[in-house]
């Protein structure tokens, strides 16, 4: 070692060690980074033997022209000071390696490769612990795998394509907003009246029942009849709109829930005023009740999903270039994988105004249901031959299998959803994006996820004597441009304050080992952590306690060191643990060289072992800008971080789910309730059949719907 280098002055490398100790990052010594990328010191002892990404550069004795060395003098950081001075300890200095013969230490490499499989050759193999070398191969950089496609696997069904119905006009969300806004409080005052009405139709059915007697004339029959048609038509016309809704369904042979009320309600108000007009004997009230309880969930339902389509548009319509979430099939290890990625709001107003899930399980099953009471209602008045029936069986069947919980599946989860989502910035693109969510299963997470601008910081850096502080800085803020790395805006500022410019660079490599290379006029230039420096050898300081940094090497000579903070917001941890409970792997692809790991699982207790970590081209190609994207948009973002994508992948799975679980049950319920109604109407039971009855049998059915709609935003 020549007298310059042991004239390297100890007031330097205080301040070096400073720097990196007052950095706001996890404990990790030199070993620990190297063990992270599988080598060790004594491997990198010898030169001789040189990895397959080493850069080679051209060795100078004397510094380059125009440069002259400085006196061995302790130098002030630029931004602000790196902490008091610490004495080294002597557990850390890392010596360096000293010169030999390449041919010498070849030798030398593989006589003591002999000895050490000669020692070990006849060691047990139940010595090892399986499994923890199994967990720290997992946070090695690069060892995570994409499955191979199976070939014995069976193929795939070939499945006749669906017909693609015409989408909706791309309205854009700003005039989505004020749409669905329009007559909202209306529609909440008229649920209201109804469920007013809905309270004086229970008094006239429990009033007879608790022994009350009503004043005349309104005690008699026809008068009680005349009430009941009475209040089922001023409830129509509340609830006209949506009424006009299931009538235009059923005019385009598209059924729901809705058409079914549509005609509940008049064969219901038919037989009210067919009561009315005829001489009945004893007193037998129509199903008023259940049919304006209907009328009220129906409307409650409705305005839920507008105040939800009302809240996701005005969502979508706050950032002019939001963030948009797609569903990539067979992204990563053939699977179907979450994507987040700058874009525009392009086809979220078509996809919102598309059917939800349960309209389209209802569009199936309804014309059964329609042709079942139908037929049953025949059956059970002209078939059993009492035709006078015929009207009260319609009344009852299509009453009862006009589930209540038909609206409220999917409109009132949709707003609990949206309610959730909207101050976080995300916006569900309705129904085509959360239908596709089933196969979901893997998210992609980038730099900007887990540390959103602001949560990394430049608390100083050190340039060598050798060097200016403008070349330095821009060497390296250029090479980190240009990697597309979450440090970038960092770098980028720190230049601009010192009045540098950018530098154009040929040649740029991205090395596993954590770090980049690229040429700038002339010069070799390595940027990356304090492993990738030893790796390229690299001399550091010796006593260097490496915590966070980034080092700059010029020509084989380390240039600068730039200690990093990085403060992990509060928010990533519910929304890595939102996303293990749906169980949706993640798969770090950050470009950022100091996000592996073992980093995220040390430093901020991260369980990164349950997630996947390619190798860094792989990791170039899954964080791509330029790469294609699915068609069908998930969701829309307008904020960063980690926690609304979590969120919006997390509510649309729920959502799904509790969607097509509730209009399986309001299913269920129409069929159970169609079969009771056909039995007890061919045998006349109406005793059985009453109204308060069957408002029991549909309350009990729509308890489940309404805890699911309830349910789906508590995550």
């Amino acid at each position: 070692m020549s007298d310059r280098n042991k004239q390297i002055n100890r007031g330097e490398l205080i301040d070096i060690k400073s720097l990196i100790g007052d950095a706001d990052g996890g404990d990790f010594s030199l070993d620990d980074i190297l063990a992270e990328y599988g080598h060790s010191r004594k491997a990198l002892a010898a030169p001789a033997e040189r990895p397959g990404n080493l850069v080679a550069f051209p060795v100078t004795a004397h510094p380059p022209s125009g440069e002259t060395p400085a006196p061995p003098e302790d130098e002030p950081l630029e931004d602000g000071g790196f902490g008091e001075e610490e004495p080294p300890q002597e557990a850390e200095i890392t010596p360096f390696p000293k010169k030999r013969n390449p041919l010498s230490a070849l030798v030398h490499d593989l006589n003591q490769k002999a000895d050490d499989y000669a020692d070990r050759m006849f060691e047990e193999d139940e010595a090892i612990d399986k499994a923890e070398v199994r967990r720290l191969e997992r946070l090695i950089p690069g060892t995570d795998q994409e499955e191979e496609p199976d070939e014995n696997a069976p193929p795939r069904q070939w499945r006749r394509p669906k017909r693609q119905e015409p989408p909706p006009p791309d309205v854009p969300p700003q005039e989505l907003s004020k749409r669905y806004g329009k007559g909202l409080k209306w529609m909440r005052t008229r649920a209201l009246l109804l469920l007013l009405l809905t309270l004086l139709a229970l008094i006239q059915v429990l009033a007879p029942m608790a022994g009350a007697a009503f004043p005349d004339p309104l005690n008699q029959p026809h008068a009680q009849y005349a009430v009941s048609a009475g209040l089922l038509g001023l409830g129509m016309l509340l609830s006209l709109d949506v009424l006009l809704t299931g009538i235009a369904r059923a005019c385009r042979l598209r059924f729901g829930m809705d058409t079914l009320a549509v005609l509940a309600c008049l064969f219901t108000l038919a037989d009210a005023v067919r009561l009315t007009l005829s001489d009945e004997g004893p007193l037998r009230l129509p199903y008023t009740l259940v049919c304006l309880s209907g009328l009220f969930f129906l409307l409650h339902g409705s305005y839920h999903k507008r105040c939800a389509l009302r809240l996701s548009c005005r969502t979508a319509a706050s950032a002019a270039a939001p963030y948009r979430i797609t569903l990539d099939p067979a992204k990563w290890s053939d699977k179907d994988t979450y994507a987040k990625w700058s874009g525009g709001q392009e086809d979220y107003g078509s996809q919102i105004q598309a059917d939800d899930g349960a309209q389209r399980i209802f569009r199936r099953f309804c014309p059964l249901l329609v042709i079942g009471d139908v037929a049953f209602a025949l059956m059970a008045s002209t078939g059993g031959g009492h035709p006078e029936r015929l009207v009260w069986s319609l009344s009852a069947l299509f009453t009862a299998t006009a589930a209540f919980g038909g609206a409220l599946a999917y409109g009132r989860a949709f707003h609990k959803v949206a309610h959730r989502l909207a101050p976080n910035g995300a916006a569900l693109a309705g129904w085509p994006g959360i239908a596709a969510s089933r196969s979901g299963c893997c998210v992609l997470i980038t730099d900007g996820d887990l540390f959103p601008p602001g949560y990394v910081e430049l608390n100083g850096f050190k340039v060598m004597a050798d060097f200016s502080a403008e070349r330095v800085v821009a060497y390296t803020a250029t090479l980190i441009r240009d990697s597309g790395s979450g440090l970038t805006t960092l770098f980028h500022n720190q230049l601009r304050t010192m009045g540098g410019l950018m530098r154009n660079t040929s040649g740029l490599q991205y090395h596993e080992g954590g770090g980049l290379s690229a040429n700038i006029r002339g010069d070799q230039v390595l940027v990356g952590s304090a492993s990738f420096m030893k790796l390229m050898e690299i001399r550091l300081p010796q006593g260097l306690n490496v915590k966070n940094a980034v080092f700059c090497a010029v020509d084989g000579k380390l240039a600068g060191i730039f200690a990093l903070s990085y403060i992990l917001p509060d928010t990533v941890f519910p929304a890595m643990e939102s996303l293990m409970m749906e169980k949706v792997e993640p798969v770090l692809a950050p470009r950022d060289f100091n996000l592996i790991p073992a980093m995220l699982q040390q430093r901020f207790k991260l369980a990164a072992d349950k997630m996947a970590f390619p190798g860094v081209e792989r990791r170039r190609e899954l964080s791509d800008p330029e790469q294609e994207h699915s068609g069908v948009l998930t969701a829309l973002l307008c904020r960063e971080g980690l926690l609304p994508f979590a969120e919006a992948i997390t509510a649309s799975k729920r959502l799904r789910w509790a969607a097509r679980l509730g209009a399986a049950l309001c299913c269920a319920a129409s069929l159970l309730g169609m079969a009771l109604a056909a039995y007890l109407t061919s045998m006349g039971a109406y005793t059985s059949l009453s109204p308060l009855n069957l408002l029991i049998y549909m309350l009990t059915w729509l308890a489940p719907v309404w805890f699911l709609s309830g349910w789906v935003h508590r995550f």
